[in-house]
């Protein structure tokens, strides 16, 4: 069962680092420091995209109900990372360690 915890733990960390790769290589973009057009630039940019835009598309537009536009920043990583924390103490805590315990 530690095994588990651990899989669902690297697994839900490794989903957050995707997730700031996302983020870093957007700014990268927007200050034109590294060409989209260049293939390996496309290529992960695409990547990180269709990763993460089914966890950021649904918060973004949220956000955009609730407060509108924010002036061109972009909160929904910042809320992704925190929920998804928050989904991974609540599934190790509340359901693998009791199911490790025999509970």
């Amino acid at each position: 069962m530690n095994a588990l915890i651990w899989l669902v733990g690297t697994a839900f960390q490794i989903y957050i680092w995707i997730l700031i790769a996302h983020v870093i290589m957007s700014l990268l973009i927007s200050f034109k420091i590294v060409d989209t057009r260049h293939p390996v630039v496309n290529q992960i940019g695409r990547f990180l995209w269709q990763v993460t835009e089914p966890v950021l598309g649904p918060i973004r537009r949220l956000l955009g109900k609730v407060f509108g536009n924010l002036g061109g920043i972009d909160l929904s990583p910042l809320i992704a990372i925190v929920l998804l924390q928050f989904l991974s103490m609540f599934i190790i805590d509340s359901i693998l360690i009791p199911l490790a315990n025999g509970l």
